[in-house]
């Protein structure tokens, strides 16, 4: 399984459930990998999206823990297990967690890849995602690059958890 996001240089995600910023090839980037694939996500992601509607073109799994939760367009889960039970019909290659901060922390073991989109700014954040920097299970295998969108620069980053 792979993690998926766009952070800011103290690892931010978010500011009151919405992207610090969007940038046109970051989304081009998200939009063109998980396309075809399996995307997990928490229902406050999934009601940040236009119209609070599901990912076109994508498997979308939303983990709440609110049973009486539907969304047409996506399978809603309850708990870890219902999620594992879920994502035993895919293949690993293929499933991308897409946020928020507590399905990061959660996914996070049982992810071998992190595609991160890391900006060289520092945002207002309330909601994080877990540090990789300091991870010794984690190491940077590729860097974009440096990249521009107005006066922000970004990397796309590649961490592998490393094998033991």
């Amino acid at each position: 399984m792979k993690l998926i996001a766009a952070v800011d240089k103290n690892w931010g995600i978010g500011w009151n459930n919405q992207l610090l910023v969007r940038i046109p090839e970051d989304m081009k980037r998200f939009r063109e990998i998980t396309t075809g694939n399996v995307v997990v996500m928490g229902r406050k992601t999934l009601e940040s999206f236009p119209g609070g509607q599901p990912l076109k073109n994508r498997t979308n799994i939303v983990l709440t823990r609110d049973k009486s939760y539907q969304v047409k367009g996506a399978v809603c889960v309850h708990d870890m297990e219902e999620l594992s039970e879920q994502l035993e019909k895919y293949s690993s290659n293929d499933i991308y967690i897409i946020g928020g901060e507590s399905i990061y922390r959660q996914m996070l073991d049982q992810c071998d890849t992190a595609l991160i989109t890391m900006i060289d700014f520092a945002y207002q954040a309330d909601a994080w995602f877990p540090g990789l920097d300091g991870q010794k299970e984690w190491k940077l295998t590729e860097e974009s690059e440096e990249q521009t969108y107005f006066d922000l620069e970004y990397y796309f980053r590649t961490y592998e958890r490393k094998r033991i």
